[in-house]
């Protein structure tokens, strides 16, 4: 018997190159789940005015900025702030292991090791928190604790100006130091 090897390759070729075919409808689905990013950067910063003032510092190690109908900033790598006063003079800090900021909304959620200082150094801690900068508020309702020169604040869920100057905590829990005017005790 005699095998054409030549022939035999080019039929075997042939029957793989009919036999292999992409279905449109999951190569479509598949690239629509998967979103690329418009534009990449690393060591990033950004300074934020307002009437010619600066008011928020922001640095970070990566951006991925989304566009589309919602379009959004990720910063996968972490993210550090620094809100300004009227006087330049620092406010407070934020710092969280990852932030995606949604420039439609205006809100920027942060997740991870969440950390923020005020200038009285008072420090809270928490591994979610959102910034709503239309209202100027920060707030979570995941676990948070709260310290301060003379106490520890612990809860879930809590609500603060975002110089974090001002802050509600809500289903508290820790120990919490309270004046009686009458008796001048602490």
């Amino acid at each position: 018997m005699y095998l054409n090897i030549p022939l035999l390759f080019c039929y075997c070729n042939v029957l793989l190159l009919f036999s292999c075919k992409n279905d449109l409808q999951k190569v479509t689905a598949v690239t629509e789940q998967q979103k690329f990013p418009s534009e990449t950067a690393t060591d990033v910063e950004f300074l934020y005015t307002d009437s010619g003032i600066l008011r928020i510092k922001l640095t970070a190690p990566e951006l991925l900025r989304f566009a589309g109908e919602e379009p959004y900033n990720e910063l996968p790598k972490g993210v550090h702030l620094i809100f300004y006063n009227d006087r330049l003079t620092v406010d407070s800090w934020l710092s969280a292991n990852y932030a995606i900021r949604f420039e439609k909304k205006n809100l920027m959620e942060v997740r991870g090791n969440v950390i923020v200082i005020n200038r009285k150094g008072e420090k809270l801690n928490t591994e979610h928190l959102l910034w709503d900068e239309a209202k100027k508020i920060i707030y979570t309702n995941e676990f948070v604790k709260i310290t301060t020169a003379d106490e520890i604040i612990m809860g879930y869920g809590m609500e603060a100006n975002e110089d974090f100057t001002r802050f509600k905590v809500k289903n508290i829990k820790g120990t919490i130091r309270l004046e009686d005017p009458d008796n001048g005790i602490k």
